[in-house]
């Protein structure tokens, strides 16, 4: 966690570089709250590239704003707010995607926009909340998406970040009361959404199981081998299954998804040579899908799966194209 005494070096260091116009003294102080920010913007947006411009959104408004700061709270409670906000204006025009349907049973996904969250990108400190692998998971983002925008906000600061009601009504200019009945609007809804999958308020984790380790592995295996009798052994027959950006998840049996994949012409000539390797994305197991075509001599990049695992089996695979997203970190070819 950051240290207290470096905090109170941040705000007086802001408040001067905020009086004599310091740009770059502005820029170096900001910079220290840009990978925290992002993913409370992740969170919010369910995007990796607004929430992108949504942090760089929030450091132009802070120095817009830079006089209005005074000290009174803390320089991050500060950035926070802005960016709170700043996804709340962001949200009001997002009317070109999308919403989530109310009446959907599940988490899955009419959210096209939906995007993996890079692990390389989260804030370093593993004992930060941020980066609470209960609230990260990609069945957690795709469950806050179901909650109204100032709801969503409400749940995030007070339930993940764990602000006081008193902090967070302050940030969304809310009486106490309103924030506490939002609040409880929220819980429930994330627990329809997530009846045995998560308590996000639980103690924080962050590192994969050696089961799901050995899961992934046996997953590329059977990927890199066309051996369908393999990947089909791996997934559970209530297998949840999505590949963004098109919408929809689908619950099929394990056999059902790979004459699926099969139908896809996926397997068969011409699309039968794969590499893959195994990465960690909204620190969840993770494939990247590498695939190389007759007429080409290296192997592509084509896709990432993410895996949700329990007791050994494969219980949702999300699928993404990976293409042209240089910000996942990896590498275009093998």
């Amino acid at each position: 966690m950051t240290d207290g005494r470096l905090l109170g070096a941040d705000k007086a260091a802001f408040i001067a570089a905020a009086r004599s116009n310091d740009t770059a003294q502005f820029a170096l102080i900001t910079e220290r709250y840009r990978r925290e920010l992002q993913v409370h913007c992740y969170r919010m947006l369910a995007n990796y590239e607004d929430a992108q411009d949504m942090t760089q959104e929030t450091f132009l408004r802070a120095w817009n704003k830079r006089d209005s700061f005074k000290g009174q709270a803390a320089l991050r409670t500060w950035l926070y707010r802005i960016a709170t906000n700043a996804c709340l204006d962001f949200l009001e025009k997002r009317n070109d995607r999308t919403p989530v349907p109310a009446e959907l049973p599940d988490a899955g996904s009419e959210l096209h926009y939906l995007q993996p969250y890079p692990d390389r990108m989260l804030p370093e400190d593993p004992q930060d909340s941020v980066v609470a692998r209960e609230t990260i998971e990609l069945a957690f983002i795709v469950a806050v998406q179901h909650l109204p925008p100032r709801q969503r906000a409400v749940f995030i600061l007070r339930d993940v970040l764990g602000w006081p009601a008193s902090k967070a009504a302050d940030a969304l200019e809310l009486t106490v009361a309103s924030v506490t009945s939002a609040l409880q609007r929220a819980r429930v809804t994330i627990r329809e959404q997530l009846p045995d999958r998560l308590d996000w308020r639980s103690p924080a984790t962050h590192e994969l199981s050696d089961d799901e380790r050995g899961v992934v592995k046996s997953y590329i295996d059977a990927h890199e081998r066309n051996d369908l009798d393999g990947l089909m052994a791996l997934l559970r027959d209530d297998l949840r299954f999505a590949m963004l950006p098109d919408p929809g998840t689908v619950i099929v049996t394990a056999k059902d998804a790979v004459d699926g994949w099969v139908s896809n012409g996926l397997f068969q000539r011409g699309k039968d040579d794969w590499r893959c390797i195994a990465t960690t994305v909204n620190r969840m197991p993770a494939a990247a899908l590498y695939l190389r075509t007759p007429d080409d001599p290296e192997h592509r990049l084509f896709t990432i799966a993410v895996l949700h695992i329990v007791d050994g089996k494969i219980a949702e695979l999300t699928g993404f194209d990976a293409t042209d997203k240089p910000w996942l970190g990896l590498p275009a070819t093998l």
